[in-house]
């Protein structure tokens, strides 16, 4: 197995199957609520279940005019890889060859290709290089997702980076704190 597909089977294991498992241990409650912290224009949230990456950070962005979702913007990391993994997520309607670049004050992102669109909207979902969330945290003001939509036309989709570096810091730490490693390939499932 690859490390890109093993990022995104951790990272998807961690969102719905520790939210699957808790719900199979109480039917009848809700999926557990993520702690949340807001750093600047942050959100730290880490997750009430085991998992090999508990925590992430989100950014979301809005249409003022809608109140449409325009833009989701999450990181996570997994400590038992020292590695990091995003989501992002932008309206449907966009050239899914040309994938999204990330570009901030100082630094550009490599293309990052879509993984799949669902009703709502589509998906990177992605390993990314520590380097990549490395050189946004040193990175000043707005940011930018770059897309480009089935028209040919381009759209920055802007984020802020207010907090981001302490936003990581909070995340990184609360994941390292909370992790835990992943099972091992054909090993046996723990007994209760």
């Amino acid at each position: 197995m690859n490390l890109s597909r093993a990022l995104i089977g951790g990272l998807a294991f961690c969102v719905a199957g520790a939210v699957a498992a808790v719900a199979q241990d109480a039917p009848s409650a809700p999926p557990p609520k993520p702690d949340v912290k807001t750093v600047e224009d942050w959100q730290v949230r880490c997750y009430p279940v085991q998992a090999v990456a508990p925590c992430d950070m989100l950014q979301e962005q809005g249409d003022p005019q809608s109140g449409r979702k325009v833009l989701s913007l999450s990181i996570s990391y997994i400590p038992s890889m020292d590695r990091h993994a995003i989501i992002v997520s932008v309206p449907l309607d966009v050239s899914l060859p040309k994938g999204v670049v990330i570009q901030t004050d100082s630094y550009t992102s490599p293309t990052l290709k879509y993984r799949m669109c669902t009703r709502d909207g589509c998906y990177v979902q992605a390993p990314v290089d520590n380097d990549l969330v490395a050189s946004v945290a040193k990175s000043s003001g707005d940011a930018k997702v770059n897309v480009v939509g089935d028209d040919g036309k381009s759209y920055a989709l802007k984020f802020s980076l207010k907090g981001f570096a302490q936003a990581h810091d909070e995340m990184v730490a609360e994941a390292k704190a909370k992790a835990t490693k992943p099972a091992a390939a054909g090993a046996a499932p723990a007994q209760h």
